[in-house]
């Protein structure tokens, strides 16, 4: 029999609606039945591609025996992270400060106000390596609530307060200059593997954002350091077993610092984000390897990952079935020896073995390896049949909800990957998933724009966006305003921004993860540093400093301005982890520039302007195309042909250069 989560839009919570647990969504009906019963609510956290909340879930969650003990004497709340990051972010701070350590599946327990008491990640079913057991843990917690209820309540009161009353100092006034960006790049340096590229030791994570900073600091200084850091960590994880060597697409992260072997799952917003960097890093050197990544990441993206209603979905599984009828971690994706000789033979499996480094102890689990490139280049034809017998294999699962903020990435992506190399069907793709977000997760009304987080088969969640929705997708807007030339995505990011100015913004620039009119939770979710994505605080820097570079508007240019002094505060101190924050101040020192190429619509002389504007490696450059004088744009106004032909106006910080007609000038004036 299903339980209540069997209408619920986020494909973990389906995951769990045949459950012997009588779960409850994040609802107030679930509180008021604790109330009533006089029972503690258990809150279980995770996602759909969560290795461990399989687990967890298998071992546990669906076990009569236990289930019948969790409906007795508790209440208990399943919630999709990806689904309510607000409430992931809130519990996961308690839990990490109660414990020193956090990740999911995050196993919260709290009183019928939401005060968290007893905290813990995954419990196994029997005790082992120090652990209780799932069912210790529940006989435990009732013991105390039942036994000791002044106690309890005291540590909810306690750990509450403490959440509270925590602040978080923003930086003062001011926006980072040379010193702190300066600052930050000796940091990096510290904590760069000049030998693995990347940054720290294992496990090892995509450092996309970092990426851009450097790239951007190396277009404004020309710091060869900077782009050497980045080249390098590009090379190594398109060689290593983090990146798919026969489908595309990027790991989640890479358990040594070799980058050799990942944790399987595939989330969008990392193929999205490094997508884009490799497009950038490609234009900043021509490399082919970049370009090759970049296009085969967009492909990736748009083959596995697009769903029927034109957005992207979240993930895939970590997991999948094998052959022999059980489900391993990496199982679509590992080799042995003998599976490349059943499909290619002896003498091409051995050179197949060589080239991919599969050993016969193997680099995984059970004598299997991942495949990754330490040397030489791929071989079309060994990579294709092995492609070939591997779509034969149990696919790993897909978490079908479309996050807006993870969307909006993604079309940012997509447009100027298509825009770089010449993918019409690229920026198309892009273009279709910012209509699905217009369309279905948008909602105008008298009071602005409000976004839903996500949907599901055509269908909005009951999820409010939080800050990193409005500015990813706005940045999506505005990268796909400068690719399309369509002023109407320029527009939209302006309503989604002025609703982070007037909704999620505090006294001197700080903002919040959640909108002054959420649900409230025991505190108040604001976190500045950019982790697996961009914060919601860095992108909105980013997205409205582009805006008013685009508008001439001041408050979004002060809004901008306002939330970097986080960034002044945090980039020389932690700079691995306020990475985008630290390119969108790149693009502050850098003016941003502002370009207008103007010219009759279809006019090969205006789309090779346009094209080399898109090219700019300047930090945070817009680009508006369009007729002369048009009103498409801002930036078009008054921008006349110059002696009857296309040309190209770049302003920077409040002066503008004369117009120019030709290409090789105008990439002068965006490389200085």
């Amino acid at each position: 029999m299903a339980n209540r989560l069997a209408q619920a839009t986020s494909p973990y919570l389906l995951q769990h609606a045949e459950n012997p647990v009588d779960w409850w969504p994040w609802e107030p009906a679930a509180f008021e039945e604790a109330r009533r019963r006089g029972v503690p609510v258990f809150l279980s956290v995770g996602y759909s591609s969560c290795h461990w909340c399989h687990v967890l879930a298998h071992e546990s969650f669906e076990d009569a025996e236990t289930a019948a003990y969790m409906n007795e004497h508790f209440v208990s709340i399943k919630v999709d992270r990806e689904e309510r990051p607000d409430v992931d972010a809130v519990y996961m701070e308690a839990v990490q400060a109660a414990t020193g350590q956090g990740g999911w599946p995050m196993s919260v327990w709290m009183t019928a106000e939401g005060e968290p008491f007893y905290f813990g990640t995954y419990f196994p079913p029997e005790p082992r390596h120090g652990m209780p057991s799932f069912r210790q843990v529940l006989e435990g917690v009732r013991e105390a609530w039942t036994g000791r209820p002044e106690e309890v309540a005291e540590v909810a009161r306690k750990i509450t307060g403490d959440l509270a009353s925590r602040s978080l100092a923003h930086g003062g006034q001011g926006v980072p200059g040379e010193d702190e960006l300066a600052q930050a790049l000796l940091g990096l340096a510290r904590d760069y593997d000049e030998k693995h590229g990347g940054f720290g030791g294992a496990p090892k994570f995509p450092p996309s954002m970092v990426m851009e900073f450097l790239l951007r600091h190396h277009a404004r200084t020309g710091a060869e350091g900077a782009l050497e850091m980045a080249v390098r960590t590009g090379e190594a994880m398109a060689r290593g077993g983090i990146w798919d060597q026969l489908g595309g697409g990027f790991a989640r992260y890479a358990v040594d610092r070799e980058w050799v072997v990942p944790h399987f799952e595939k989330m969008l917003y990392d193929n999205a984000l490094l997508c884009r960097v490799y497009a950038h890093l490609w234009r900043a050197t021509g490399s082919d390897l970049a370009r090759r990544i970049a296009l085969e990441t967009a492909d990736f993206m748009v083959n596995e990952l697009r769903t029927a209603e034109g957005g992207f979905a979240s993930a895939l599984d970590a997991d999948s079935d094998t052959a022999d009828g059980g489900h391993a971690e990496g199982a679509f994706y590992v080799w042995t020896p003998g599976q490349l000789r059943e499909v290619l033979g002896e003498q091409d499996a051995a050179r197949a073995a060589e080239l991919y480094g599969v050993t016969e102890e193997g680099t995984f689990e059970e004598g299997a390896s991942v495949l990754w490139l330490p040397a030489g280049e791929p071989d079309a034809e060994l990579r294709a049949r092995l492609l070939a017998a591997r779509e034969a294999r149990p696919r790993p699962g897909r978490d079908d909800k479309v996050v807006a903020a993870w969307n909006g990435l993604a079309i940012a992506a997509l447009a100027e990957t298509g825009a770089y190399f010449d993918r019409p069907d690229l920026v198309e793709r892009a273009t279709e998933a910012a209509d699905l977000l217009v369309r279905l997760h948008m909602d105008f009304g008298s009071g602005g724009v409000r976004l839903h987080r996500t949907s599901k088969d055509g269908r909005a969640g009951t999820g409010a966006g939080v800050l990193e929705d409005y500015a990813d997708v706005a940045e999506g807007f505005l990268a796909l305003a400068a690719v399309g030339g369509e002023g109407v995505w320029l527009e939209f990011a302006g309503f989604l921004l002025d609703m982070v100015i007037d909704r999620f913004t505090g006294e001197g620039g700080q903002l919040y993860d959640t909108a002054h009119d959420a649900e409230r939770l025991i505190r108040r979710p604001q976190d500045p540093t950019d982790n697996a994505v961009p914060s919601g605080w860095s992108a909105a820097a980013g997205a409205l400093l582009s805006y008013a570079a685009h508008t001439g508007s001041e408050v979004h240019r002060g809004a901008a301005e306002g939330a970097l002094g986080v960034v002044k505060a945090l980039g020389p101190r932690a700079p691995r982890f306020i990475g985008w924050g630290l390119a969108v101040a790149e693009a502050l020192l850098d003016g941003p520039r502002e370009v207008a190429v103007v010219g009759p619509r279809g006019d090969a002389r205006r789309g090779e302007l346009h094209h080399r504007a898109l090219l700019a490696t300047a930090p945070g450059a817009v680009v508006a195309v369009g007729e002369p004088d048009g009103d498409e744009f801002p930036l078009l106004a008054s921008r006349p042909l110059v002696d009857g032909n296309p040309a190209a106006y770049v302003c920077r910080a409040f002066v503008c250069e004369a117009p120019t007609t030709d290409e090789a000038e105008l990439a002068r004036k965006l490389t200085n």
